[in-house]
């Protein structure tokens, strides 16, 4: 666990009432985290590879610290409250997506409906395929974390992660695990699999606007190819 409870900042507002063209450049450099570069589209990696989807057998689970273990089908999820906004998405790797629309169940709510116990500190999240990344709970309790189920008005693209990814806007996305299966509230913190030495060290939070990329920024990238 680290050495204090991790405290979670909003992103950077864009400066208001910058009009010509040097003030522009300016202003959507200000929008950006540190040492991001923005592209056209996702660049799609999948470190365990893209796996099949059963919506017939597919359920999200809350578990670990508390009161009322849940699980979710898709279309239960599709029914709960949601949370719709835009928001640009961060890599870790220095690219940028801008002006995402998402829209998806607060994780907050999940939170309140199975009573998190108050020891809980850390929260992990799993996919189908096998893959795991941790956040402390401040993060994954924000007002702007949320379940995502949808991306631009469409449900989330399989290589995005359908059917359900968490989204928390101030973390890099590989905090955004895609094919999302449960949420597990726990009182320490463990690694995922980026979080690993073997894997690269990455961060145990992975704030973009405080440029979190490493453990003690000692890791390292591991090497990944796009799939697509």
């Amino acid at each position: 666990m680290l050495g204090r409870r991790a405290q979670s900042v909003d992103p950077k507002p864009l400066t208001p009432g910058l009009c010509n063209g040097s003030q522009m450049v300016e202003a959507v450099e200000k929008t950006l985290p540190p040492r991001q570069r923005y592209v056209r589209k996702f660049i799609v990696y999948a470190a365990l590879g893209i796996p099949q989807v059963n919506l017939e057998t597919y359920r999200l689970r809350v578990t670990g610290l508390v009161e009322r273990p849940l699980e979710f089908t898709y279309e239960e999820l599709q029914r709960l409250p949601m949370k719709r906004y835009v928001r640009d998405a961060h890599c870790v790797t220095k690219w940028s997506v801008k002006d995402v629309e998402w829209e998806g169940v607060p994780i907050r709510h999940l939170a309140e409906l199975a009573g998190v116990k108050p020891e809980a500190r850390w929260v992990m999240f799993y996919s189908l395929e096998g893959y795991s990344t941790p956040v402390p709970i401040e993060d994954a309790l924000h007002e702007d974390a949320i379940i995502a189920l949808r991306m631009n008005g469409e449900p989330l693209p399989l290589e995005n992660g359908f059917p359900a990814r968490p989204f928390i806007p101030h973390l890099y996305l590989w905090k955004s695990a895609k094919w999302l299966t449960e949420i597990e509230f726990m009182a320490y913190y463990v690694d995922g699999f980026w979080e690993r030495p073997e894997n690269g060290a990455y961060h145990e939070r992975g704030n973009v606007w405080l440029e979190e990329r490493f453990k003690g920024m000692g890791g390292h990238h591991t090497a990944r190819r796009p799939v697509l």
